[in-house]
Protein backbone atom coordinates (compact mmCIF):
# COMPACT_ATOMS: atom_id res chain seq x y z
CA UNK A 1 0.00 0.00 0.00
CA UNK A 2 1.03 3.63 -0.20
CA UNK A 3 3.35 5.06 2.19
CA UNK A 4 2.96 7.94 4.93
CA UNK A 5 3.77 10.32 2.70
CA UNK A 6 1.44 9.85 -0.22
CA UNK A 7 -1.42 10.44 1.59
CA UNK A 8 -0.58 13.61 3.73
CA UNK A 9 0.61 14.95 -0.09
CA UNK A 10 -2.71 15.86 -1.29
CA UNK A 11 -2.63 18.47 1.06
CA UNK A 12 1.13 19.24 1.32
CA UNK A 13 1.57 18.79 4.96
CA UNK A 14 -0.71 17.08 7.87
CA UNK A 15 0.39 18.23 11.23
CA UNK A 16 -0.75 18.27 14.79
CA UNK A 17 -0.64 20.49 17.34
CA UNK A 18 -1.12 19.50 20.80
CA UNK A 19 -1.69 22.12 22.93
CA UNK A 20 -0.95 22.71 26.87
CA UNK A 21 1.23 19.30 27.45
CA UNK A 22 1.94 18.29 31.25
CA UNK A 23 4.76 16.20 31.19
CA UNK A 24 4.20 14.62 34.11
CA UNK A 25 0.38 14.16 33.70
CA UNK A 26 -0.03 13.86 30.28
CA UNK A 27 2.48 11.84 28.80
CA UNK A 28 1.04 8.53 28.25
CA UNK A 29 -1.88 10.58 26.60
CA UNK A 30 0.33 12.94 24.65
CA UNK A 31 2.30 9.44 23.52
CA UNK A 32 -1.43 8.09 22.03
CA UNK A 33 -1.88 11.19 20.06
CA UNK A 34 1.01 11.06 18.37
CA UNK A 35 1.12 7.55 17.87
CA UNK A 36 -2.54 7.97 16.16
CA UNK A 37 -1.39 10.98 14.27
CA UNK A 38 1.19 8.82 12.68
CA UNK A 39 -0.78 5.71 12.64
CA UNK A 40 -3.73 7.81 10.79
CA UNK A 41 -1.78 9.58 8.01
CA UNK A 42 -0.41 12.95 9.40
CA UNK A 43 3.41 13.61 8.60
CA UNK A 44 3.93 16.38 11.47
CA UNK A 45 3.21 16.00 15.56
CA UNK A 46 3.91 19.35 17.26
CA UNK A 47 4.12 20.02 20.92
CA UNK A 48 3.29 23.31 22.22
CA UNK A 49 5.46 24.99 25.18
CA UNK A 50 7.40 22.31 25.72
CA UNK A 51 9.72 19.46 25.03
CA UNK A 52 8.83 15.87 26.06
CA UNK A 53 11.38 13.75 25.30
CA UNK A 54 9.70 10.39 25.98
CA UNK A 55 7.11 11.53 23.12
CA UNK A 56 9.95 12.05 20.95
CA UNK A 57 11.64 8.71 21.65
CA UNK A 58 8.16 6.27 21.32
CA UNK A 59 7.21 8.40 17.72
CA UNK A 60 10.96 7.00 16.43
CA UNK A 61 10.55 3.50 18.16
CA UNK A 62 7.41 3.08 16.29
CA UNK A 63 8.50 4.49 13.15
CA UNK A 64 11.76 2.26 13.63
CA UNK A 65 10.08 -0.45 13.62
CA UNK A 66 6.79 -0.33 11.89
CA UNK A 67 8.51 1.66 9.83
CA UNK A 68 7.28 5.39 8.12
CA UNK A 69 8.76 8.86 8.97
CA UNK A 70 6.72 11.40 11.27
CA UNK A 71 8.22 15.23 12.05
CA UNK A 72 8.51 15.89 15.44
CA UNK A 73 8.94 19.61 16.89
CA UNK A 74 8.34 20.89 21.12
CA UNK A 75 8.47 23.61 22.67
CA UNK A 76 7.04 26.08 19.89
CA UNK A 77 4.90 29.32 20.85
CA UNK A 78 1.22 27.90 19.92
CA UNK A 79 -0.06 31.05 19.01
CA UNK A 80 2.96 32.01 16.73
CA UNK A 81 2.98 28.62 15.06
CA UNK A 82 -0.46 28.93 14.05
CA UNK A 83 -0.04 32.65 12.61
CA UNK A 84 2.86 31.50 10.68
CA UNK A 85 0.78 28.37 9.59
CA UNK A 86 -1.83 30.53 8.16
CA UNK A 87 0.55 32.90 6.47
CA UNK A 88 2.28 30.24 4.80
CA UNK A 89 -0.79 29.87 3.26
CA UNK A 90 -2.26 26.48 5.58
CA UNK A 91 -5.69 26.29 7.24
CA UNK A 92 -5.94 25.28 10.77
CA UNK A 93 -8.68 22.66 11.74
CA UNK A 94 -9.49 23.25 16.06
CA UNK A 95 -10.84 19.75 17.45
CA UNK A 96 -12.96 20.51 19.86
CA UNK A 97 -16.96 19.63 20.91
CA UNK A 98 -17.71 22.67 20.38
CA UNK A 99 -17.56 23.08 16.60
CA UNK A 100 -19.32 22.31 13.08
CA UNK A 101 -20.34 18.30 12.87
CA UNK A 102 -17.04 16.61 11.10
CA UNK A 103 -19.32 15.14 8.87
CA UNK A 104 -21.37 18.80 8.21
CA UNK A 105 -17.92 20.48 7.44
CA UNK A 106 -15.66 17.50 6.21
CA UNK A 107 -16.64 17.89 2.53
CA UNK A 108 -15.25 21.70 2.40
CA UNK A 109 -12.33 20.56 4.16
CA UNK A 110 -11.37 17.77 1.76
CA UNK A 111 -12.15 20.22 -1.26
CA UNK A 112 -9.38 22.05 0.22
CA UNK A 113 -5.52 21.48 -1.34
CA UNK A 114 -4.13 23.84 1.46
CA UNK A 115 -2.02 22.42 4.20
CA UNK A 116 -3.61 21.18 7.32
CA UNK A 117 -2.89 21.92 10.47
CA UNK A 118 -4.82 20.32 13.40
CA UNK A 119 -4.97 21.74 16.89
CA UNK A 120 -5.96 19.33 19.80
CA UNK A 121 -6.08 20.65 23.21
CA UNK A 122 -5.41 19.08 26.66
CA UNK A 123 -6.57 21.70 29.21
CA UNK A 124 -8.48 24.46 28.71
CA UNK A 125 -8.34 25.67 25.37
CA UNK A 126 -7.55 29.46 24.75
CA UNK A 127 -10.30 32.00 22.90
CA UNK A 128 -7.19 32.10 20.14
CA UNK A 129 -7.53 29.26 19.08
CA UNK A 130 -11.31 29.14 18.31
CA UNK A 131 -10.87 32.71 16.38
CA UNK A 132 -7.84 31.63 14.50
CA UNK A 133 -9.49 28.26 13.35
CA UNK A 134 -10.07 28.24 9.82
CA UNK A 135 -12.65 25.12 11.18
CA UNK A 136 -13.78 24.37 14.64
CA UNK A 137 -14.93 20.49 13.73
CA UNK A 138 -16.79 18.67 16.72
CA UNK A 139 -16.78 14.71 15.94
CA UNK A 140 -19.82 14.70 18.72
CA UNK A 141 -21.17 17.56 21.52
CA UNK A 142 -20.62 15.24 24.38
CA UNK A 143 -17.27 15.00 26.43
CA UNK A 144 -14.60 12.72 24.93
CA UNK A 145 -11.16 12.44 24.77
CA UNK A 146 -8.92 14.13 21.70
CA UNK A 147 -7.49 11.24 20.45
CA UNK A 148 -10.58 9.80 19.70
CA UNK A 149 -11.43 13.62 17.88
CA UNK A 150 -7.89 13.10 16.30
CA UNK A 151 -8.64 9.46 15.20
CA UNK A 152 -12.20 10.16 14.01
CA UNK A 153 -11.51 13.34 11.78
CA UNK A 154 -7.96 11.81 10.11
CA UNK A 155 -10.28 9.08 9.40
CA UNK A 156 -12.45 11.31 7.56
CA UNK A 157 -9.93 13.46 5.75
CA UNK A 158 -8.05 10.47 4.46
CA UNK A 159 -11.32 8.26 3.91
CA UNK A 160 -10.42 5.64 5.37
CA UNK A 161 -7.55 4.71 3.08
CA UNK A 162 -4.87 5.50 6.35
CA UNK A 163 -6.12 1.89 7.86
CA UNK A 164 -4.38 0.46 5.36
CA UNK A 165 -1.17 2.11 5.73
CA UNK A 166 2.04 -0.12 5.18
CA UNK A 167 5.55 1.07 5.10
CA UNK A 168 8.69 -0.19 2.80
CA UNK A 169 10.99 0.32 5.44
CA UNK A 170 9.20 -1.85 8.04
CA UNK A 171 10.94 -4.46 10.18
CA UNK A 172 7.64 -5.78 11.45
CA UNK A 173 4.77 -6.10 9.26
CA UNK A 174 0.76 -6.98 10.50
CA UNK A 175 -0.69 -10.22 8.38
CA UNK A 176 -4.00 -9.59 8.83
CA UNK A 177 -5.71 -12.84 10.84
CA UNK A 178 -9.12 -13.63 11.51
CA UNK A 179 -8.25 -15.44 14.47
CA UNK A 180 -4.76 -14.77 16.56
CA UNK A 181 -1.91 -12.71 15.89
CA UNK A 182 0.48 -12.86 13.25
CA UNK A 183 3.42 -10.36 12.43
CA UNK A 184 6.16 -10.36 9.83
CA UNK A 185 9.65 -9.79 10.58
CA UNK A 186 11.94 -7.96 8.20
CA UNK A 187 15.27 -7.01 7.65
CA UNK A 188 18.30 -7.97 6.44
CA UNK A 189 19.27 -11.97 5.95
CA UNK A 190 20.64 -13.96 8.50
CA UNK A 191 22.83 -16.63 7.88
Amino acid sequence: MQGLESLARVYGKVYVLRLGHRPARDKRVTTHAALVARAFGANGFVLEGVCDEAVRRSLAKASDLWGGRINFECGVNGHDYVEAWKSSGGEVVHLTMYGLTVDEIIGEITSSPSPKLIVIGAEKVEPFYYRAADYNVAVGWQPHSEIAALAIFLDRLFKGRETLLTYTDAKAVIVPSERGKRVERRGPEKG
